[in-house]
């Protein structure tokens, strides 16, 4: 009876032992992973963080985390402490990299739906369907890159295009994500009182380009079709020239 006691014990001290073992093992995993990489500390979004947000506040949103050069976006925020007189200029999402351009200074931030426009850009506002701006996911402040199609031929023309504004097809600035998730709720439980059919969805979006990139917007929207993704600043860039029907199956 001894002897199978003391075995239990002996087996029980093993097993933490060897628990312990591994937990150190998976801890070390990283930095052996990265023992012969040159890396970086950079600071990480861990929670949503609301546009407007003062860089003095940042703090509790973040986290440091080291990662290879290779995976640093460019115009990563180093020192925090110099953007005190900035605010966020969009929502930011966990797990993005802290970049000066999601940062303007607070005289420049015009609320969710409007950032002011860099110097020697002018704005020009198109009308799109929703399926055209990734599916109404765009928001001031947001890098785009503009897919052009003219007849049978379309182009990835621009790249990391900056919105200035975006609007509901009446004029009326387009909610943040927060208030489109509340606007559709209650818009589904008013649904359930009504038989008239849903309005189609449209957006105004304001872009800031230079004369020259706006006179080929104004033509495509007048004779031809624009669709957005999505391109933060992060992106990678790359376009492989005009696609017409002979080259889309290649």
């Amino acid at each position: 009876m001894k002897a199978r006691l003391l075995g239990g014990i002996a087996a029980l001290v093993v097993a933490i032992i060897g628990t312990i073992l591994l937990f150190n093992y998976v801890q070390g995993a990283d930095r052996r992973a990265l023992a012969n990489t040159e890396t970086k500390d950079v600071l990480v979004i861990k929670q949503e963080v609301p546009a407007g947000t003062p860089a003095s506040q940042l703090g509790q949103y973040l986290v440091t985390k080291t990662v290879p050069r290779t995976a640093v976006a460019e115009g990563v925020v180093d020192d925090l402490s110099s953007m005190t007189s900035k605010v966020t200029a969009v929502a930011l999402q966990p797990g993005e990299q802290l970049l000066a351009s999601r940062l303007v200074d607070t005289t420049a931030f015009l609320g969710p739906a409007r950032v002011e426009v860099p110097d020697g850009l002018q704005e020009v506002t198109v009308r799109l369907s929703i399926e055209r701006v990734v599916g109404g996911k765009i928001q001031a402040g947001d890098t785009v890159g503009v897919f052009i199609s003219l007849a049978d031929e379309t182009q990835l023309t621009f790249h990391k295009v900056l919105v200035t504004a975006v609007q509901f097809g009446s004029g009326q600035a387009a909610q943040t994500q927060g208030e489109a998730t509340q606007a559709s709720a209650q818009g589904a439980l008013n649904s359930e009182n009504s038989d008239k059919p849903a309005s189609s969805d449209s957006y105004l979006i304001t872009f800031a380009r230079n004369a020259v990139d706006a006179e080929k917007l104004v033509y495509a929207a007048e004779f031809g079709k624009i669709y957005l993704s999505k391109e933060p600043a992060d992106a990678t860039e790359g376009t492989s020239g005009v696609i017409n029907s002979t080259k889309v199956f290649r």
